[in-house]
């Protein structure tokens, strides 16, 4: 459903081009926003401006229809400069292209959704953690409830970490239903409704211009139609792309903090001469080897989610790919953060200050572990199918 103001798909190097171009200029920003822990609503303005939204709608509904490849480079390229905007991006992508393979949704409220993200900067993200079931992957019911009413749904419940949630359009909140026997699923919730409280809890170490805020929902009022995908919990199986799509988003992210720390620590190894070598620090064996781990650690995540965006673009996903696809997160997550860690063993104490760029990533990097799956899932469902058994 292509409106009259949208351009057809452009080749795949522009959209590179145009994040490539966008990266210093959030880079540039970063600082002030990590510090007040503020939103950056210009960067979506940017991203809209530079056609840089749509990826994940596909073209015959008039968005860009980009594939994995093309995004998750696109997505590490803004991470380097702003990994907040690129988580919140991420999260954007992923919800289109999962809703655009997974048509459970009634059409209407598809094109609802898709027609508003193509008219101006409309973004969503799933809703699912809360404060005492943690995150949903790792089993129970939520304590977010649907009840029915005569027009339709009323939801209530309590959600955290929604990350993006002072730009958000639309949210799909994870929800019980409060049948005999409940059904759970994603209700979908329009940010401006009655009943919906953004409480502005974010003070977090890393990630700080995330929005990651919570979301209280006080009897949202819904029509029926927006249960849009709602199961038995037994009805709830793998999605192997999902895996892929999130792999992939948190990947990226994390891999554009390590990039942004590897281009301080050359320039600083560059730049720096102390009084006593009487040559820059670049001429130290330490710092070329240092630097040389942050490159071979760069490179492997750089081949990994190439490897595997382009082979799921080609082919699709399997069961056995949505393995291998949260191996590639752990891998790349922590691939990230060693090199980080690398960067600031090299900087000592001039990494450590706060007017450094490295103190931030740093801190960004460290939110790398805590998006599902965890590391601690992922090596257990590795080593149980290794060993053959059955989870």
């Amino acid at each position: 459903m292509a409106t009259a103001t949208h351009q057809p798909a452009r080749p795949q190097a522009d959209y590179i081009a145009a994040a490539e171009a966008l990266a210093p200029v959030f880079a540039g920003r970063a600082e002030q926003h990590d510090r007040d822990a503020s939103f950056a609503f210009e960067n979506f303005d940017d991203l809209r401006d530079a056609g840089l939204l749509n990826l994940g709608i596909p073209v015959e509904e008039g968005g860009d229809g980009q594939g994995l490849a093309v995004r998750a480079r696109v997505l590490r390229t803004i991470a380097a400069g702003d990994p907040s905007t690129a988580l919140v991006l991420a999260m954007h992508y992923n919800q289109h292209a999962g809703l655009a393979r997974n048509r459970r949704w009634p059409d209407e409220v598809y094109r609802r959704v898709v027609t508003d993200s193509l008219d101006g900067i409309a973004l969503i993200n799933a809703l699912r953690v809360e404060p005492d079931l943690g995150t949903p992957a790792r089993g129970g019911l939520p304590a977010t409830t649907a009840r029915r009413t005569a027009d339709g749904w009323s939801l209530t419940g309590h959600k955290i970490y929604a990350t993006g949630s002072p730009i958000l359009r639309y949210y799909t909140v994870w929800a019980r239903t409060d049948e005999e026997t409940p059904r759970v699923g994603n209700f979908l919730v329009p940010a401006e409704s009655p009943g919906v409280r953004i409480v502005e809890t974010w003070d977090h170490l890393g990630m700080r211009a995330s929005g990651s805020h919570d979301a209280i929902f006080e009897d949202v009022a819904l029509p029926s139609e927006f249960a849009v995908d709602i199961r038995l919990p037994g009805e709830w199986g793998g999605d192997p792309i999902g895996a892929v799509t999130s792999a992939l988003a948190f990947g990226s992210v994390y891999h554009g903090v390590a990039v942004s720390a590897r281009d301080w620590i050359v320039q600083f190894s560059k730049d720096r001469v102390p009084a006593n070598l009487g040559q820059p620090l670049a001429s130290l064996p330490r710092f070329q080897t240092g630097i040389g781990k942050i490159q071979s650690l760069l490179l492997v995540n750089e081949r990994l989610m190439d490897g595997l965006a382009e082979r799921t673009d080609e082919r699709g996903a399997t069961p056995d790919l949505a393995l291998e696809a949260n191996v590639v997160k752990y891998v790349t997550t922590n691939n990230a953060t060693d090199a980080v860690h690398v960067a600031m063993d090299l900087a000592a104490n001039p990494g450590l200050s706060r007017h450094s760029p490295l103190e931030r990533h740093l801190r960004d990097v460290m939110c790398a572990r805590v998006h599902t799956p965890q590391d601690d899932t992922v090596l257990l469902n590795l080593g149980a199918a290794a060993l053959g058994v059955k989870r």
